[in-house]
């Protein structure tokens, strides 16, 4: 048994090209990937101006990528951020959502994600109000399937000091609101879970009144902190027992597209070979996939480095070193790798705090 698997582009940081999505796209097909929410935190036309409609140029590109993504069997979604919609949804509120909704059906998705996430809530019947929206969504949108993310996502208690303290009962009243072919996207105990048990999964269905669609958060590595490192191994800590609780599991990228194929191509086989599943094993044969068998050991013999010391603990002599190995190779991981070197890649708490 396996979970339904997806990518949910949802990360902070510099945006990927329409290019790159599809060959991200077309590097998972193969290995069951089955949907893909485009959601990235830098289109402000999908958070902060998401009032405003994209301009005819970004438009086409998104139906251009929908209409790729259903050709290559992928269920295509957007994430629409309605900025804090939720501490104010009026009559003007209602206004702009409903020509939006317009806009994205003209687009041609498939699939629709409200995202709660990563905003202040300022009102005490919050649950009741998001379960409102979503409603009146699906009352005015024509997609297949619907998706909410909750203001308060996972177990994290880094949540209620950033958000504030979480209303009593926030996620029972919520999963009540929701009719229940609504899918309730779910990061874990953590926001970046380090594990998920079947355990975990099995009290948060209880609690939602459904099961879950998981945002996994890995190898997702925005941020000032986690921007510094590459995350590039296998899948650890995701039992395939997890499938039977799920409705869905959703990688959120790392900044790096073609990277990024290599540990999504392990979970696929984590769930596939369940308790035979090695995560060393898995990384090098998607790596060899993806990257060829030289630069592969390349980047197996660089995991201590790349991942775990990251930019901040490497001594310019041997930034120096890996700029000369990489640029060896002509391959786009590669280049992904010299960018990443180079900075390009730094997500700032400046950026994580307007986009």
């Amino acid at each position: 048994m396996t979970a339904e698997l997806g990518i949910i582009e949802g990360f902070y940081g510099p945006l990927w090209s329409w290019s790159e999505r599809r060959q991200l796209v077309s590097a998972l097909v193969p290995h069951g990937y089955k949907f893909y929410l485009y959601a990235p935190k830098a289109d402000h036309y999908l958070r902060r101006r998401w009032q405003e409609p994209h301009p005819p140029e970004q438009a086409e590109a998104l139906a251009g990528f929908a209409g790729f993504c259903r050709r290559e069997g992928v269920r295509f979604g957007v994430g629409l951020s309605p900025f804090e919609l939720f501490n104010h949804f009026d009559d003007k509120g209602r206004e702009a959502l409903a020509k939006k909704l317009r806009m994205l059906d003209r687009l041609g998705i498939q699939e629709l994600a409200i995202l709660f996430d990563d905003m202040r809530p300022d009102t005490p019947e919050l649950a009741r109000i998001q379960g409102g929206i979503v409603k009146w969504v699906r009352e005015h949108s024509g997609v297949e399937k619907l998706s909410v993310c909750p203001t308060y996502y996972s177990d994290d208690p880094v949540l209620d000091r950033v958000f504030g303290p979480r209303p009593v009962d926030y996620l029972e009243t919520l999963g009540a609101e929701l009719e229940r072919d609504v899918r309730i996207f779910w990061t874990g105990e953590e926001v970046c879970s380090r594990e998920i048990s079947p355990g975990h999964l099995k009290r948060i269905s209880k609690v939602l009144g459904r099961k879950p669609l998981l945002w996994d958060n890995y190898p997702v590595n925005d941020g000032d902190r986690m921007s510094q490192h590459l995350h590039l191994r296998g899948f650890t800590g995701r039992p395939a027992g997890n499938a039977a609780y799920l409705a869905g599991h959703a990688i959120n990228p790392a900044l790096q597209p073609v990277l990024t194929a290599i540990p999504a191509i392990t979970l696929s086989e984590c769930y596939r070979q369940g308790p035979d599943y090695q995560y060393g094993q898995a990384f090098l044969h998607a790596a060899r996939e993806v990257l060829g068998l030289e630069l592969a050991e390349q980047l197996q013999g660089d995991l201590l480095t790349l991942q775990d010391a990251g930019l901040g603990r490497l001594s310019e002599e041997k930034k120096q070193a890996l700029i000369h190995t990489y640029d060896a190779f002509d391959h786009p991981a590669a280049h992904e790798v010299l960018r990443w070197l180079a900075g390009d890649y730094q997500v700032t708490d400046e950026m994580v705090a307007t986009q």
